[in-house]
């Protein structure tokens, strides 16, 4: 019995001595979000009633990191509040998931490679990004090789990706792989270059993504590859700020579809009129398809980005939707107020119209108002948003609902709450 004390106490002074040189941190976050939809994504018929839901977002979250690596593991479940029977043994649309595992190795002189189940956010997330509106949030399973020293930065990601549930089963499963949608791909590389400056800060986004094709018989046809590739810049003096971005996409998409200069171009501007208000303009353009050949397409899709953030937060463009339509002209100016210390009120106006013209002619889709009130409190935060549509003529034909059966108000809101507790952490001492 004493021997089993003695290695127990050895024990544990061991792992006390392993964390004290590292740190571990393990922290959560609870958010639900009340969402009122009468014409959220697409325009709602006068027949259709509203949609009223709330869902819930829970994370727990392990970060271990020392000299010599990282380790993150992420758990999610996302709950819509009433979708299980009572005592439903089995959760009923299966939602539990494995967000983030990754681990990221030290491999010395500013170098590391991360892999496993990550997100990859760059810049403003234009092109990739977390997506973290969306409660599930966007992922990917890859490894990447990272360089960093003093203000330059290098990601070299790649992927290949598999589906099949038996891991023993190379030669009978084959390389084939079957999940298709939202631009699911087989394979990626992706290369990320940034630089900062005083007053500037430039990146390059190189990108190919490998789509699986099928023959008539449903066997494996080889790879749609689509290479996407541009460059984010900003620029910040004093109360003045600037964005752009600047994307083109070429290859093929899913299905063997070619792309023939498909384009992204955006500008904003922002500028700090007083401590209380910021206030910020801007405009975008994405190509869209000209309809010329049903092989080819001009049409631009910024694939992996948080495109909840671009377009209007009533996310009528390119959020699972229009990825092969007419392109867009997107016209913003925007006001961000704060209202006290923990609060703020954003104002956004954005007009939209078509890149081409729709079969009769119309561009003009529409104006959207988004109105969003922001509250922190000590531990938690609140956020309350509205938006409300003002469809013109094309966007009836663009939809395809026709003015006369549309509902007269086109509209969003929801409320959401953030709770993001810190359950356990301790200090590095190394």
């Amino acid at each position: 019995m004493d021997s089993i004390k003695k290695n127990t106490l050895a024990l544990l002074c061991l792992l006390a001595a392993k964390v004290a040189f590292a740190q571990l941190t393990i922290d959560g976050q609870f958010r639900p979000r009340t969402e009122y939809r009468n014409g959220f994504g697409s325009l709602i018929s006068d027949t259709t009633e509203p949609g009223l839901a709330t869902s819930t977002k829970a994370r727990l979250n392990v970060d271990y990191k020392s000299n010599l690596y990282q380790f993150y593991l992420s758990l999610q479940d996302v709950m819509v509040w009433g979708e299980n029977r009572q005592i439903l043994p089995d959760d009923q649309n299966d939602s539990f998931a494995v967000f983030e595992a990754w681990a990221e190795l030290q491999l010395g002189s500013g170098w590391s490679t991360k892999l496993g189940r990550q997100v990859l956010s760059y810049d403003d997330q234009r092109i990739l990004g977390g997506l973290d509106w969306a409660q599930q949030g966007r992922n990917h399973d890859a490894a990447m090789i990272k360089y960093s020293k003093d203000n330059f930065m290098l990601d070299f990601a790649f992927a290949y990706n598999q589906d099949f549930d038996n891991p023993n089963g190379f030669q009978s499963e084959g390389n084939a792989y079957n999940t298709t949608g939202f631009f699911s791909y087989k394979t990626m590389q992706m290369l990320y270059l940034k630089q900062k400056w005083e007053s500037w800060t430039a990146s390059l986004v190189l990108l190919n993504n490998g789509f699986q094709n099928f023959d008539d018989e449903t066997n494996q046809d080889g790879l749609s590859n689509l290479q996407t590739f541009g460059t984010h810049l900003t620029y910040k003096k004093g109360s003045f700020g600037l964005a752009a971005n600047a994307f083109l996409q070429t290859g093929e998409r899913q299905g063997e579809l070619g792309v023939k200069g498909a384009y992204l171009l955006g500008l904003d501007v922002s500028y700090k009129a007083s401590r209380a208000i910021g206030l910020g303009a801007g405009l975008e353009i994405i190509s869209g398809n000209d309809g010329q050949t049903a092989a080819e397409t001009n049409a631009f899709f910024p694939l992996y980005g948080t495109n909840h953030k671009f377009n209007g937060f009533m996310d009528y463009f390119y959020v699972g939707n229009h990825a092969n339509s007419i392109g867009l002209f997107d016209i913003h100016a925007s006001a961000n107020i704060k209202l006290g210390e923990k609060s703020s009120l954003l104002a956004r106006v954005l007009n939209f119209k078509g890149e081409q013209d729709l079969p009769s002619g119309e561009n003009a889709l529409g104006t959207e108002i988004d109105l969003v009130f922001s509250q922190g409190f000590n531990g938690y935060a609140l956020k309350v948003g509205y938006s409300h549509l003002f469809p013109a003529d094309g966007m009836y034909e663009l939809k395809g609902v026709a003015e006369a059966d549309a509902s007269s108000t086109q509209n969003w809101a929801w409320v959401m709450l953030t709770i993001k507790p810190k359950l356990f952490t301790t200090a590095k001492t190394d």
